[in-house]
């Protein structure tokens, strides 16, 4: 009998683990999957500390691919809706018929579920909170000034006409915001985010994560908020990321949705492998042979054997893995791609503080799942308040469980400080801002992620020498945030994924409709 082909796939976070569940549902490739830690999920994993749940980063599951929202419904129904009856969703004050599972309700346990939540996700500057996106109402007047607003309206109707060649992240938020709110609600968060002036990053990382965002799309959305809605309207993959205003969540986090996946493809006769550290691609004849690495928790070493390789480790350590060596021209521009590194702070606390200008509950915390804050006083870049991401992220629902975000690199003395340095700092942050009070702070702890952030400065301009190289490997697949050195979301992760799996079943040499992914504000499946 002829043993199946072997499709080695580096990581089992979305992207990965998508790869592995498509290859036994549509072909006959035993996939083996290689993760360097020692759970699933990547940066979409979720964190239990005390009985109490951490989102890495904040995960709304939501997309404008049909293929994505089904899949994820495959895996977790919605809660509450039975098979027979739609689910509308409410995107820019309107309604989308989102299908759910052909399945009875009752197949799935209680507890492996998605939430239909609400999103609101607000700013906090000047020591007030701030519609995100930006809305021109009474509270936005209120809190900006008529100078500050002024300057706005005349900032942008200057730009409006004589706007900017885009050569930098700067020239593309101006060209659509205008200087004035460009410097006061984007470049210091964003500057805080990546660690560099944003006219040394690319306009490319606007174009992925902005996308058609403007002051124009704001009031217009803003607009629509006023008329009444309309059931069956516009479809989500007309809106906005950054627009949505109701995602699906997994009652437990986002890592329940890839621990799920993980079981069906251990169940399914694939493989995973726990602590294993790829560090060579070992390539003969425009072909992947073999990956070699570590076991981290043995030291030994390992060589495997394939047809396929599908990546998602960093394009800088692959192609630094690679034997024979790639071109000089390659390696050069490997060894300059640049990432950032993330930590999270979680504070459990019994309460916070009351704020004059939001809404708040019993214990104190305001609606929002994740709040930007701008103020130019502490490093933290975000807040996350997990109670309104699932109350079941908390274990006591009386106390407000939180993430305070800090966005560095490994060498930094903020990456260096120990646990108990972070938990005190975000303390005193979140206190000095009047969030909270220090004596309420009841447990604390960090995760640190590396290489959380593809960046997109160093030699990412010349990414496209590394990319003609992979791509003349016929059986090498990159996929997902690091593997395409591209800021994508878990949804644009997992599409990479679907059609590498496409493509190996058709036997397609190219590979441009993966990165077509996340180019546009339509995805390449959705084009065709």
């Amino acid at each position: 009998m002829t043993e199946p082909q072997v499709a080695l796939i580096i990581g089992a976070g979305p992207a990965g683990l998508t790869a592995a569940l498509e290859l036994l549902k549509r072909s006959g490739i035993r996939p083996i999957v290689l993760e360097s830690s020692e759970m699933v999920g990547g940066i979409s994993r979720t964190v239990t500390h005390n009985g109490n749940r951490m989102d890495l980063g904040g995960h709304r599951f939501f997309s404008k691919s049909d293929w994505v929202m089904q899949w994820w419904q495959e895996i977790l129904p919605i809660e509450g809706v039975g098979s027979a009856a739609p689910l509308s969703i409410h995107y820019q004050n309107q309604q989308s018929q989102v299908r759910v599972k052909d399945t009875p309700a009752s197949d799935a346990p209680a507890d492996e579920r998605m939430l239909v939540r609400a999103r609101v996700s607000r700013i906090f500057f000047l020591r007030k909170f701030f519609d995100y996106p930006i809305k021109l109402n009474l509270r936005t007047i209120v809190n900006l000034g008529p100078v500050r607003l002024a300057k706005i309206g005349f900032t942008y109707a200057y730009i409006s006409l004589f706007p900017r060649k885009e050569k930098s992240l700067e020239d593309f938020i101006i060209n659509r915001f205008g200087v004035e709110l460009y410097e006061t609600f984007f470049k210091d968060y964003t500057e805080k985010v990546w660690g560099v002036p944003c006219r040394e990053i690319s306009p490319e990382w606007g174009a992925q994560r902005i996308k058609g965002l403007s002051i124009l799309k704001a009031l217009t959305h803003a607009a629509k908020k006023l008329l009444p809605a309309k059931s069956g309207g516009v479809a989500q993959k007309g809106t906005e990321t950054s627009l949505i205003e109701q995602f699906l969540y997994p009652k437990f986090g986002p890592g329940q949705m890839w621990e799920e996946v993980a079981r069906r493809v251990e169940t399914g006769g694939g493989e995973i492998h726990f602590m294993q550290d790829v560090c060579g691609i070992e390539t003969e004849q425009g072909k992947v042979c073999a990956v070699t690495g570590v076991d981290r928790k043995t030291g030994i070493p390992f060589r495997v054997a394939c047809d396929y390789v599908i990546s998602s480790m960093p394009v800088r350590n692959l192609i630094a893995g690679m034997t024979p060596m790639p071109p000089p021209e390659v390696r050069r521009v490997a060894d300059g791609l640049m990432y950032r590194d993330f930590l999270t702070v979680g504070l459990l606390v019994s309460k916070m503080r009351l704020q004059r200008h939001t809404s708040a509950g019993a214990n104190g915390a305001p609606p929002d799942n994740w709040i930007y804050i701008q103020e130019k006083d502490v490093r933290i870049g975000r807040l996350q308040i997990f109670n309104n991401w699932s109350p079941h992220l908390v274990k006591d629902p009386s106390t407000v469980w939180l993430g305070l975000e800090y966005f560095c690199n490994e060498v930094d003395p903020l990456w260096q400080m120990s646990d108990t340095e972070l938990i005190a700092l975000g303390a005193r942050e979140l206190a000095k801002i009047g969030l909270i009070d220090e004596d309420a702070v009841r447990d604390g702890v960090v995760e640190r992620v590396h290489k959380a952030y593809p960046a997109y400065f160093g030699t990412y301009g010349e990414f496209g020498t590394i990319r003609a190289y992979t791509d003349t490997l016929e059986n090498l697949f990159l996929v997902g945030r690091n593997g395409m050195h591209r800021y994508n979301n878990q949804d644009h992760s997992m599409l990479t994924a679907k059609l590498a799996v496409d493509n190996i079943i058709a036997g397609t040499a190219s590979k441009a409709n993966m990165w077509d992914v996340n180019i546009d504000d339509e995805y390449h499946e959705e084009k065709q």
